[in-house]
């Protein structure tokens, strides 16, 4: 189910100075993503929704599908492109009939999104199967009822037999939520370990001289309050905090009711412009300008701006190989595409 990731070899550090930086790292809740197959199970499964190899390649079919959408032309994948970092690379999400997201909200990276502590912008979902829902329901996105998503399905036998091979049960009916589940199972799976995890596993060589003074600086000025654990991000915070968000008329989003906004992951942020929930700053400079200005209430250096961005880049990963599914036919009994309202 996981490709066999080797970033580096490399004897574990024993220079103090590094093991005293990753230990820093590691006291502000940065932790790396497990290196072992048995404990990175442990992190992103879900007990309520068991991971098998059958319901993820089962989710990958779907999460490429684009019948599941009302128009049967837009996919997961769509806005949320494994082949550009997770993302669509647009500021506002585009969705059914070229609709633009009517609060004009960034699509998150789908990578590493089973690290997050909770989902969507505004957090009001618990975990990815829960997420996988929704924007197969949005109006501005897939557009469908779950009825629709349900009777693709159930309308191509293949669907329904690795249903009921994924299951272990062969008189199942596929329900929406079962679909979502198996799309979530699927998306549990990609993860991308980065030269970054290997540093704070002890190996002193994984990280140049210069992404170490830029995590220092990470550090030092605090952005690692927030940026933290396993997805460096993932958390909820207010926003803005310390000054005035310069592009914060852009689109109507508040957060959720105390203003509380997801704190994005930082993993692969190299790859996943345009920055902040509204999809305005194009330059990882800019934004982590403005972060110093909104969140730390400091003025960052032009130094200081481009150490923390070599240290951000290094936190760009190894992509789990996705090979691109064949789809199974439909049938006479598959409901028709609407491009309607």
């Amino acid at each position: 189910m996981f490709k066999k990731i080797a970033l580096t070899a490399c004897v574990l550090a024993s220079a103090a100075s590094a093991e005293t930086l990753a230990d820093q790292a590691k006291a502000m809740g940065l932790a790396p993503i497990p290196k072992s197959t048995t404990e990175l199970y442990k992190l992103i499964d879900n007990p309520k929704n068991p991971m098998n190899a059958q319901k993820v390649e089962l989710g990958k079919q779907l999460f490429f599908d684009p019948r599941l959408s009302k128009s049967e032309i837009i996919s997961c994948n769509t806005c949320h492109n494994l082949a550009t970092g997770g993302v669509d690379g647009v500021p506002a999400a585009i969705g059914h009939n070229w609709a633009h997201n009517p609060h004009h909200l960034n699509s998150p990276s789908v990578y590493n999104a089973v690290f997050a502590e909770k989902q969507f912008w505004d957090g009001r979902s618990p975990d990815l199967e829960d997420q996988a829902q929704g924007p197969m329901q949005a109006a501005p996105e897939m557009a469908a009822k779950p009825e629709h998503v349900a009777a693709v399905v159930n309308s191509i036998p293949d669907y329904v037999a690795a249903f009921r091979h994924a299951y272990n049960d062969q008189k199942m009916v596929p329900t929406f939520k079962d679909i979502a589940d198996v799309i979530a199972s699927f998306e549990r799976t990609l993860v991308t370990p980065s030269r970054f995890d290997e540093y704070l596993r002890g190996c002193d060589k994984a990280l140049s001289k210069e992404e170490k003074a830029g995590l220092q600086t990470f550090i030092d000025k605090g952005c690692a309050s927030c940026h933290t654990g396993v997805a460096v991000g993932g958390g909820m915070q207010p926003f803005p905090l310390m000054g005035k968000f310069k592009y914060m008329g852009v689109g109507d989003f508040k957060g959720d009711a105390n203003g509380m906004v997801k704190v994005p992951t930082l993993r692969n942020v190299e790859e996943t412009a345009p920055y902040f929930h509204n999809g305005t700053v194009w330059s990882l400079k800019e934004a982590i300008k403005i972060m110093g200005e909104t969140q730390l209430g400091v003025k960052l250096t032009d130094a200081e701006t481009e150490s923390i961005e070599t240290f951000l880049k290094a936190l760009t990963g190894e992509k789990p190989v996705v090979e691109y599914p064949v789809l199974p036919a439909r049938t006479a009994k598959t409901p028709l595409p609407d491009s309607g309202k």
